[in-house]
């Protein structure tokens, strides 16, 4: 397939509009059985469900193209296992995750020339989501639902390079010790948009999120898992029931053990100890990993060993072998490559 007009190297991180996309309703208690679409657009009440109570959840997932030519994506069954648990905690029905893999792959092969060549740098991002459709005034939860997964093609997050950022301790909580921060809900985000532009107002790239109880312990950022490097390099990585878990940090720590040998450590961590740490970064899968120079935290500052000109030497290897197995350079030892025909 030829793949479409686009200056992919020059290409931002955000959306452009691609062939297909897939839908399924939810009415009278089950699913239909959903199709790809043309139309880019929804329909919906003015009072429907997700406009006036905000239930909606989503995920987030890349296609690329390897080395060998083959279009591929990264651990799909770990995104339709997430959003699952995000329906059960926002009272919406599970989409069948057998059903989720297959539409991330009708998708993806509906719109293979939007999947960018190899070596450019760009991907083919996708967003499925579900959202409460139907009419409710009094608060509680909708009847009916829509499940959708939309793409487009996205050009690295970091132009250049990923060159480390600074952030601060931000004094806005992001979620409550018995919420929602463990789960991909839309109201998750929405309330870090004051917090990340009152940080970038201020000349910070992100904001750090303390545990909302003791404001002791290290959370998350507004849409990323953090990671540490000790000194004697052992990987740690926050653990909270408050935390999304990041399909890209659990894929890295088991890259840091399986492929790189080193030692790898899921606790809480106390905002005490930061300062001791050798690296610093934020995962996710529009970056994978976002090298953190430096902290300011209320007129202090912690600046990593690693410094602010390039990202830290356990980080990099971090980065390198991931994106290696992504791009079909190194070997996927556990299957998480699903290539689409």
């Amino acid at each position: 397939m030829d793949k479409k007009n686009i200056d992919w190297s020059n290409l931002s991180f955000g959306y452009i509009k691609t062939d297909k996309r897939f839908v399924s309703s939810y009415k009278n208690g089950a699913w239909d059985e959903g199709a790809l679409i043309d139309d880019d657009m929804i329909s919906m009440s003015e009072c429907a469900c997700v406009l006036q109570y905000a239930q909606t959840i989503f995920e987030g997932l890349k296609a690329y193209t390897t080395e060998d030519g083959r279009t591929v994506v990264f651990r799909p069954d770990l995104n339709a296992e997430r959003l699952a648990n995000s329906s059960r905690r926002m009272e919406m029905p599970v989409y069948p995750e057998d059903k989720f893999i297959e539409a991330v792959e009708k998708v993806v092969s509906a719109n293979k020339a939007f999947v960018p060549p190899y070596g450019t740098g760009a991907t083919l991002y996708l967003r499925p989501f579900m959202f409460g459709i139907n009419p409710v005034i009094g608060v509680k939860p909708a009847e009916e639902f829509q499940f959708r997964i939309f793409c487009t093609p996205v050009g690295p997050y970091f132009k250049g390079g990923a060159k480390p950022i600074t952030i601060k301790v931000s004094d806005f909580d992001r979620a409550a010790p018995n919420g929602t921060g463990f789960i991909k809900a839309g109201l998750n985000y929405a309330m870090s948009l004051h917090a990340i532009v009152t940080a970038h107002k201020e000349g910070f790239d992100e904001n750090m999120y303390l545990d909302a109880g003791t404001r002791t312990k290290v959370e998350e950022t507004g849409g990323a898992n953090f990671l540490f490097v000790t000194k004697d390099n052992k990987v740690v990585t926050p653990k909270s029931n408050s935390i999304l878990p990041s399909i890209t940090r659990r894929s890295l720590m088991i890259v840091a053990k399986e492929y790189l040998g080193l030692e790898v450590e899921e606790r809480e961590v106390y905002f005490d100890e930061v300062k001791d740490f050798a690296e610093c970064g934020l995962c996710g899968t529009a970056a994978v990993i976002s090298p953190v120079g430096k902290i300011y935290d209320h007129g202090k500052e912690i600046c990593f060993p690693a410094g602010m000109e390039k990202m830290g030497p356990v980080t990099q290897k971090l980065y390198d072998t991931l994106t290696g197995i992504q791009m079909g350079r190194i070997e996927d030892k556990f299957g998480w490559v699903r290539e689409i025909k």
